[in-house]
């Protein structure tokens, strides 16, 4: 089978050599923004010794978008410049587990804060809500540990979908292993759905009805100031976190339903919706995690003093 795959050539085509440029541009970027976040906590977390609940979820949040994207652009890496190699034994497998697992927890850790922003913020009056907000903070390491568990679980299960359907096909022509390791990967794929389609629309319903609950109270909040007259600084902040939510809500629901295109193979032989959902693969870690960095005062003014120290040095040079 080695041999079979040492005779393909290398080629990269126009669309693959721009598809390429682009997620690179994005990759990078976004590992760049995720890795900021990460670093600044770590920081935050040397200096007082301790961590409050909103600090752990961003950790978690930058650390699973930081190795997603890493993982990711490898992946897409190999897909456009060495397609035949991720149906190498192995490499295959651990491929389409490592990146599931990551794009799992990513949606899940995602989903953990908007419930936490959603519970700290939104004013109900609701006894079970007021219970919520009370516990919230005892909750949030549990909320973490259970996002990666349900991500491993999504991880074993696609590795063990990849194995099977690549370990039978071991024996056949090189093209023909790789038409029919996809065939054999949908039969076992069909098998485990269940588990996969929980793993991953469990986290986007969660993200609905917290956005919606959250932008419910904010503009229910913004009407009763602009009632009773009450134009001040609570209400501009509460109109930019019901822009930042929003954009949360939009970007992650695009996300996740092109996500579920590729699981379902409905865009894999189309360049064009290939080549949008690479985009929007890559602009979702990066951009909604930019927006939390302007969110967070902590965050927001180290970068603009780390900007300022770099626009200083520049002037001097």
């Amino acid at each position: 089978m080695e041999a079979c795959y040492s005779q393909q050539q290398f080629n990269v085509t126009s669309y693959g050599a721009a598809s390429l440029a682009i997620i690179t541009f994005e990759a990078f970027a976004g590992m760049w923004i995720n890795a900021f976040i990460v670093s600044v906590i770590c920081m935050t977390w040397v200096r007082k010794k301790t961590l409050n609940s909103n600090e752990k979820i961003l950790l978690a949040v930058g650390c699973s978008r930081f190795w997603c994207l890493c993982i990711s652009w490898v992946f897409s890496f190999l897909s456009l410049i060495y397609p035949n190699y991720l149906h190498v034994h192995h490499i295959f497998q651990l491929s389409n587990s490592a990146q599931n697992f990551l794009n799992c927890s990513n949606f899940w850790i995602s989903a953990c804060l908007c419930v936490f922003y959603c519970i700290k913020i939104a004013t109900f009056r609701s006894s079970f809500f007021i219970y919520l907000k009370l516990k919230v903070d005892r909750m949030v390491p549990w909320l973490l540990l259970g996002s990666v568990f349900f991500s491993l679980v999504i991880g074993a299960a696609v590795y063990n979908v990849a194995d099977k359907a690549l370990c039978k096909n071991l024996n056949l022509t090189c093209q023909e292993c790789i038409g029919k390791a996809r065939i054999r990967r949908e039969e076992h794929f069909l098998r485990v759905f269940f588990v996969i389609g929980f793993g991953y629309a469990t986290p986007f319903t969660v993200v609905i009805f917290s956005a919606l609950l959250l932008l419910f109270s904010l503009w229910r909040h913004k009407r009763n100031m602009q009632t009773n007259s009450m134009k001040d600084l609570s209400m501009d902040a509460h109109i930019k976190a019901m822009k930042c939510i929003l954009s949360f809500f939009i970007m992650y629901s695009i996300n996740f339903v092109f996500f579920v295109l590729t699981l379902t193979s409905a865009i894999k032989r189309q360049n064009h919706l290939k080549f949008l959902f690479y985009v929007l693969q890559f602009v979702f870690p990066g951009f909604h995690s930019l927006i939390v960095i302007f969110g967070n005062p902590n965050l927001e003014n180290t970068l603009l003093k780390i900007l300022s120290y770099m626009k200083c040095k520049f002037c001097v040079k």
